[in-house]
Parts: C-alpha cells; sequence; structure tokens
C-alpha cells in the first residue's frame, strides 16, 4: 500500500496543474480524473504500478477504473497533510463515498399527491407522499442543470388574471418544475441576492410512516444526496447576509446538521430550535411521544448575519402598568441576581449609593446627614453588585431610576421603558399556539371551504420565521413550495416570494390561495400584520420534454396504457443512451409480469434525465415549439437581450 501511495505521489507530482504553493490538490487530481483528462491519463500510464493498479482490461482496451482511482485519492492516508487533508471532515459517507465529493444527483418524481389514504380522517395521521427517486452518475449529467425554458407565462394582480408582458428582478415568482433544476434557472439573475432561505423538505423517516420513499428505495444515503444536491445550489443564491432555515423531524436531524455543517460551515451554524406543534405528543410512537419538530438555522456569513426581535405582544406590553412624565415602564430591581452577581465576581459594581427621602436625590458620597446609604446587599447579607458602573447610574438616574421605601429600608429599581422595548427575542423553544386554531389545515379549510392539502405549516409559524430572519422588501426563498404558506405569508408581510413546485397542486392550491390574498381575504395572520389585500405574483413552468412522459407514466391506470406511452416514447421521446429499445420491445412478456408500480417505475428510468425539460440554449429549436412571447420573456428572466 505504501508504494503505490509513494509512487502516485510522485508521479502525480509532475503536472503542474495539480500542485500549488508545492502541494498536491486532492480536488483537483479528482476533477481531472473524473473528466478523463488526456494529460493525466497518459502520465498514470507511464507508471508500470499505477497501470496495474488502476486500469483494466476489457476485450483487449485498457479502461481507466476513475471510480477506484477517485476513492483511492480520497483516502485519508493519501496527502494526509494536503489542502484537503481530512482532519476537518466529520467523516459523512453516502454508499462508502465522502458526501461533500460525491457528484451524484438524485432526482424525484412524485407519483401520489399529498392525499390522506382511505379510512383516514384525523389531520395527525402521517399523509401519503410517495416518491420515485432516480440517482445519476458524474457521466450520466451533461446538461441536467443547465438553464431551462419556461412557459405558460401569467401574471396575478387585484385586476385578475392577465399576460406577462415583463418580467423584472422585482418579481413575485411561483415556478412550476423539478425543485433542483429551477434552482440552476434561478442562478444566473439570483446568484447571491437571495435574503431568506426557508423550506420544508420531505423527511425520509421509517416505517408505514415514511412520506418519501417508493418500496423503501429513497435510502437514507440517497435523501442526503438529494438535499445535498439543492443545498449547494441555494447557498450560492444566498445574499452574504442571508439565512436559511429548514425544517426536520428527530430521524434525519443529525445528518442534516451534519451536511448543513460541511456545506455551510460549522461556525455559521445559528441555532437549532424545537417547534412544538403537537403538545400532547403523538401517541403512536413506540417509545417518546412526539411534540416537537425541528428547525435548523443558518448564516450564509455569521459575521454579517443578524436577527430580528418577534415583536412587541400584547401581553408583554401589558407590563408596562406604571407611568410618569417620560411615558410607560415597568419595574426591574437594579441589584444583580443570579450568576455572577456578587461582588467577587464583579468588584467594579460594589458601591454605596446615598440617597436623600427629602429632596429624592442620589450621589456617590454622603452629601448631608440625612443622606441614607445604600449597598447592594441581599436579603440575606450577602454582598451583590448593581447592574450598572457610578457613572452610568448619575447619567440615566432621572429617567430610570426609581427608589422605594419598604420594611427594611429602600430598594432601588431600573425604571424598563415601554418606548425602548424593541421585542423579545425568539429561543430556541418555539411553544405558542401553532397547533389548535392557528394550524395551517385550519387556515386552508377557511379559505377554501374544504379540506385541500394535508399537513401544511402554520402561517404563524412562517411569520415568527420571517419577522427574525427577514424585513420588508427582502427576498424569500422556498423550494419545497407545499401548500404556499411561505409565499402567502411573505406576501401579506411585504417581502418579495420566489416559489417552486413540482407537485401538481401549483395551480390549484398555491396559486389560487395568493390570488384569494392579493383580493383581500383575511388569513389568519392578516390582522397581526395589517394586510388588507394586493400586490401581485408572476406564473410560469418550466417548458416540459420528457418530463410531459413521466406525468403520463404515473398518470397511467393499467398495462395497456403504459405500452401506448412506450410507443410514444419512442417516437418523439428522449430515451437514455444506454437502453436498446429492440431489447425491451423482445421481452415485452417480461415487462407483463411485472407488477403496475413496477412497470411505471421502469419506463421512468428508461427516460433521458439530461431531456427533462427544455433547455434554454435550445430555445430557437422548431422542434420544441417555443413562442415568440415565450422567448422574450425567457431573454428577460435570463437578463439577456
Amino acid at each position: 500500500m505504501q508504494n503505490i501511495l509513494n509512487e502516485l505521489t510522485q508521479c502525480l507530482q509532475q503536472d503542474e496543474r495539480l500542485v500549488i504553493d508545492g502541494r498536491l490538490v486532492k480536488n483537483k487530481i479528482v476533477e481531472l480524473a473524473l473528466a478523463l483528462d488526456e494529460s493525466l491519463i497518459k502520465l498514470l500510464l507511464k507508471n508500470a504500478s499505477i497501470k496495474k493498479h488502476f486500469f483494466r482490461e476489457v476485450g483487449g482496451v485498457l479502461v481507466f477504473d476513475k471510480g477506484d482511482f477517485q476513492k483511492f485519492v480520497s483516502n485519508k492516508q493519501f496527502l494526509p497533510d494536503s489542502y484537503t487533508a481530512f482532519k476537518n471532515k466529520i467523516g459523512l459517507t453516502a454508499n462508502g463515498e465522502y458526501l461533500t465529493e460525491a457528484k451524484e444527483v438524485v432526482l424525484a418524481w412524485p407519483y401520489k399527491d399529498c392525499v390522506l389514504e382511505g379510512g383516514q380522517t384525523k389531520d395527525d395521521q402521517k399523509r401519503k407522499e410517495i416518491f420515485w427517486n432516480t440517482t445519476l452518475a458524474p457521466d450520466e449529467i451533461d446538461r441536467l442543470l443547465s438553464p431551462k425554458v419556461l412557459t405558460n407565462f401569467k401574471r396575478y394582480d387585484k385586476k385578475g388574471e392577465g399576460n406577462a408582458n415583463k418580467i423584472s428582478f422585482g418579481n413575485n415568482l411561483l415556478i412550476k418544475g423539478n425543485n433542483l433544476l429551477a434552482l440552476h434557472c434561478l442562478k444566473k439573475s439570483y446568484k447571491g441576492k437571495i435574503d431568506l432561505i426557508y423550506t420544508d423538505p420531505p423527511y425520509n423517516t421509517s416505517g408505514a410512516a415514511n412520506t418519501f420513499a417508493y418500496n423503501n428505495s429513497f435510502n437514507h444515503s440517497t435523501w442526503l444526496t438529494f438535499i445535498k444536491n439543492r443545498l449547494e445550489i441555494a447557498k450560492s443564491l444566498l445574499k452574504e447576509t442571508g439565512i436559511i432555515s429548514i425544517a426536520i423531524d428527530h430521524f434525519e436531524l443529525f445528518y442534516l446538521g451534519a451536511l448543513m455543517d460541511e456545506i455551510f460551515g460549522r461556525e455559521n451554524r445559528m441555532g437549532v430550535i424545537a417547534v412544538v406543534h403537537n403538545p400532547g405528543g403523538r401517541q403512536d410512537d413506540h417509545f417518546f411521544p412526539t411534540a416537537h419538530e425541528n428547525m435548523l438555522f443558518y448564516a450564509k456569513n455569521i459575521q454579517f448575519a443578524q436577527l430580528n426581535t418577534l415583536g412587541a405582544s400584547d401581553e408583554k406590553l401589558s407590563q408596562f402598568k406604571f407611568s410618569d412624565s417620560f411615558g410607560n415602564y415597568k419595574l426591574r430591581g437594579f441589584r444583580r441576581s443570579g450568576s455572577n452577581s456578587r461582588k467577587i465576581d464583579r468588584p467594579g459594581l460594589y458601591y454605596a449609593i446615598y440617597y436623600n427621602p427629602k429632596s429624592k436625590s442620589i450621589s456617590l458620597k454622603r452629601m448631608n446627614e440625612s443622606d441614607i446609604e445604600i449597598f447592594p446587599m441581599d436579603e440575606k447579607g450577602i454582598e451583590r453588585c448593581w447592574r450598572w458602573g457610578p457613572n452610568t447610574l448619575m447619567e440615566k438616574y432621572e429617567k430610570y431610576i426609581e427608589i422605594k421605601k419598604t420594611k427594611n429600608g429602600y430598594d432601588i429599581y431600573t425604571k424598563e421603558r415601554k418606548s425602548d422595548y424593541q421585542g423579545e427575542k425568539a429561543k430556541t423553544i418555539w411553544n405558542k399556539s401553532y397547533y389548535t386554531g392557528q394550524t395551517g389545515t385550519h387556515e386552508l379549510k377557511s379559505a377554501f371551504g374544504k379540506k385541500v392539502f394535508s399537513y401544511p405549516k402554520s402561517p404563524f409559524l412562517i411569520r415568527d420565521i420571517l419577522q427574525i430572519a427577514s424585513n420588508p422588501g427582502d427576498i424569500v426563498l422556498d423550494f419545497f413550495g407545499g401548500s404556499g404558506t411561505t409565499a402567502a405569508v411573505a406576501l401579506e408581510m411585504q417581502r418579495q416570494f420566489i416559489i417552486i413546485e413540482q407537485m401538481d397542486y401549483a395551480e390549484p392550491v398555491i396559486k389560487e390561495r395568493l390570488i384569494k390574498i392579493i383580493h383581500g381575504e383575511k388569513s389568519g395572520i392578516s390582522e397581526s400584520v395589517g394586510w388588507k389585500g394586493g400586490g401581485s405574483f408572476l406564473y410560469a413552468e418550466l417548458k416540459m420534454e420528457n418530463a410531459e412522459f413521466s406525468d403520463k407514466i404515473e398518470a397511467a391506470r393499467n398495462t395497456k396504457e403504459l405500452e401506448k406511452i412506450w410507443e410514444q416514447m419512442q417516437q418523439t421521446g428522449f430515451i437514455s443512451y444506454r437502453i436498446n429499445p429492440k431489447t425491451i420491445n423482445e421481452n415485452k412478456d417480461t415487462f407483463g409480469q411485472l407488477t403496475l408500480e413496477e412497470q411505471k417505475q421502469f419506463l421512468i428510468e428508461l427516460l433521458d434525465k439530461n431531456q427533462l425539460y427544455v433547455n434554454y440554449s435550445e430555445i430557437d429549436d422548431k422542434d420544441f415549439n417555443v413562442s415568440e412571447e415565450d422567448k422574450k420573456l425567457n431573454r428577460q428572466f435570463y437578463k439577456e437581450k
């Protein structure tokens, strides 16, 4: 092992592209190897030991095993002192490889909408949202992540539905399509422009409550890769002052946290919040009834990140029950208590205050015989300390100090002014009324008159997130749009929003919900934010190519319908280069033996994922029938003339 390590090190040092400041750079080595760089391959072939170790003869042809080479180079024994040494790695892996070095992409195809299964009537029963999952290796990705053509543009405001004649940076956007690809479409116009990302991804739970699986195939490592793909592009869209918040339950909490540490940096972790949504706990849990979910908050750059307070609640404001010529106030003891409150802890804050009851004045020295000496001694005779130093006390005395006579002498208080109160800081446990009447289900039932979505987020929860992590005019992105709660709350709180959703409810739920809000229909938070209606948004879809076939496959009710779709795929679809249609047609009987779900999964796997949607580079190709109006709007969206 040591010999091949040394020989490979010496060999690679001959390529100046791989050396920076006299050291080999691992990530550059891996990058060129995966790209089958001609110069690197020739260099490796010159060494007999390396040739024997990393090349295989197949049918008389010498083949480079780039997978094995990547694993070898990524091993911690190779170049332990290089720039990419693993001393800071936490070892998060997927399928035996370090997740941060994996180039795989996971796409997800919804099979069923968010619906309650037959016989289910309670909101606390888990939704059934089944996805098919396709994992693509680096050599299968050609133009998958390149910009796509958008179509079906519509503008909505108080006047109703209209044509989207112009697209500008300040538009609210609702985009229907695969969220990974849609995120990459945003990169050109919105890179470094997003203020806040909030999203609630599908959870990869275990057992019957699993909301993101097809025959349990969407396993832990695939889920991690799926999330990683989206977080990496999401990070690039954030401002340096930007913040991202992700909801997650406990099944993937630790792994998502580790992944966030790797992508955003552990030093940029702002906190982990527990959101109580079911105070009674989910009683069907085996050990501990679950009463909360979690939210991870990370900054793009912790040095620039800031949080607002939650604002002033009526309960807090009612505590300012005293008043004087300066306004309302409440009292707080001027003597410190608790930790670090003793004289030995803060000797500079232990001093005598002299109070004259007749003139109601204070001084730091005895001015006459009637002055009363007051030290910060507690009821047990322990020497404590004051909240302020002597100079601050004398500066603020008139407006902020009150002295009251007690049985044992005099007590000194600070006047906390209502006018100075900025609101309460958000704590790590959010135990508000995010359940009962403030659930998202209650909100949507009120708006639509019936149940249209299972387990939407509470608008009051989203309101609090937007309150602390954004300001009016900021851009808020949610790439798992769900029922559109983020969009609805952002609109009412005067934030600009970008919402991405690939499921069919993007139109009947999200779009219609926003239209209702624009027309001033009251929602749960309307009064608390002063919303009276107005605003606008643009709706658009990624123009489907192979994705249209996936929709047809999902909707098929029997094998005959799927066979017709397969015929259409051969005529007008883009089939993976690895597939020989003739072989499939010759084994038609075997296909018929599969279950309907297996047949659907099989056909989806045949589609070329690089052609799911029409690539923007092919917008002028007549075969894709892109209208002149759509061409104009796409060029505006991508900021091209």
